[in-house]
């Protein structure tokens, strides 16, 4: 075993490395994983044929594809800094990491915010009315996770209420490397101390569901977006969806511990953390798709997670499995992953409002209809996300990089 997870030898591995093998697959099954969801309930299920119940029924739990990305998100941006905490260096610039993060996803989400506003009130027959205005403008600030009148921005695009709960981890995650950095620890000691902070996070995500209870005037999903966001409040908290995150920083914390190594033994383990994801997937089958785990925190927590940081430590370090799953394929939708996730549940709800009988599953034809349907929502959704990509989000992302190395002013002591 001391010969086996020997250090890696050639330029090709150490590219690869960079890259992080498997990191881009999840990214894709992710957002592939929420768009299915999405879609599958559009299908009327009494209409499914028996040979396809069983998928369907699985894609309903695409849901669980938020996790992912949360899990994914922390793993990816906690990495430098943990490189810098055992390296004894100064903390990442937080400069630098604000405006990487705003690059990224402020312009497309800010574009398909707006758009969607305009399309629900002029098109999806939303009022125009005070709530609907002040929902947009919290979406707008990035702060519509923090109250369930808020929590989903407009009407016609329900996966934007999860960018407010990312922009607050990403607050929270700087902050919380800042307490290690203070304390100056570095290797396992620091990892351990990790620990203490996610101990941390959840017990304040128990006093949030304890203490911060809602009525149940107009809660449920039959009530409307606001009646659903009342459901999943309090358990839909930014403190308990910054748990999930903590998760995968701690992964990146313990991926950089074995960076250089590279043995058979990693493909195994993370084949088999992706098999065991799905699994937590297949076992919430019939229960509700938010699959509330421990403390209510949702998407089968800490399992789900756990399986996604158990791939993203080992699938680096593989031989064979991390550059099969991190194929052409997986590249290229993980790169338009974000414009895939947050336009195409409008493209979904416009296709089945003006381009009847799009989506229309209840009669005998219910399920050639969805498969047509649903093809034609995907490739649009594909075209859509690849022009934010290559016209909008890449572009801003190379601006920001631009002013990364211009000049600061000098700061002047008081």
């Amino acid at each position: 075993m001391r010969h086996a997870l020997r250090r890696k030898p050639t330029q090709d591995f150490q590219l690869t490395q960079q890259r992080l093998l498997g990191a881009d697959f999840l990214r894709a099954a992710a957002c592939l994983l929420v768009l299915m969801h999405h879609l599958s309930f559009r299908m009327d299920m009494g209409n499914v044929p028996d040979w396809a119940a069983g998928t369907m029924r699985f894609l309903v739990m695409g849901s669980f594809g938020v996790s992912v990305f949360f899990v994914l998100s922390g793993f990816l941006l906690a990495r430098p800094f943990w490189l810098a905490l055992d390296k004894g260096a100064p903390m990442p610039s937080l400069r630098i990491f604000a405006l990487r993060r705003a690059a990224r996803i402020l312009p497309g989400f800010w574009l398909a915010l707006i758009l969607s506003f305009v399309l629900s009130v002029t098109v999806s027959g939303s009022a125009l009315d005070g709530e609907h205005v002040i929902r947009a403008i919290a979406g707008f600030f990035l702060v519509s996770d923090w109250h369930w009148l808020t929590l989903f921005p407009v009407d016609n695009n329900g996966p934007l209420w999860s960018i407010g709960f990312e922009m607050t981890s990403y607050l929270l995650l700087p902050f919380c490397l800042a307490i290690l950095f203070a304390l100056s620890l570095r290797g396992w000691a620091a990892r351990f101390a990790w620990l203490g902070i996610i101990a941390l996070v959840l017990l304040l995500h128990a006093m949030v569901v304890q203490w911060a209870p809602i009525d149940d005037v107009d809660r449920g999903w039959n009530h409307g977006l606001t009646g659903g966001a009342k459901a999943w409040m309090p358990r839909f908290n930014p403190v308990g969806f910054f748990a999930i995150f903590a998760l995968g920083a701690l992964a990146a914390g313990i991926q950089v511990k074995l960076t250089d190594m590279r043995h058979w033994l990693f493909d195994g383990i993370g084949l088999l953390a992706v098999a065991a994801a799905a699994w937590v997937m297949a076992v919430h089958i019939g229960g509700l798709n938010e699959g509330f785990g421990l403390l209510g925190i949702p998407y089968g927590y800490p399992w789900m997670p756990l399986a996604i940081c158990v791939a993203l430590v080992a699938l680096p370090s593989s031989r064979l499995a991390g550059r099969l799953l991190d194929n052409r394929l997986s590249r290229f939708i993980a790169e338009i992953s974000f414009g895939i996730y947050i336009w195409h549940f409008l493209v979904i709800g416009l296709m089945a409002r003006l381009v009847p009988p799009a989506f229309q599953t209840g009669g005998e034809t219910g399920w050639s209809i969805w498969i047509w349907s649903s093809a034609i929502a995907i490739a649009i959704s594909l075209a859509v996300a690849t022009l934010s990509f290559y016209l909008l989000e890449r572009p801003m992302v190379r601006w920001a990089r631009g002013l990364e190395s211009r000049p600061q002013p000098a700061v002047v002591p008081a």
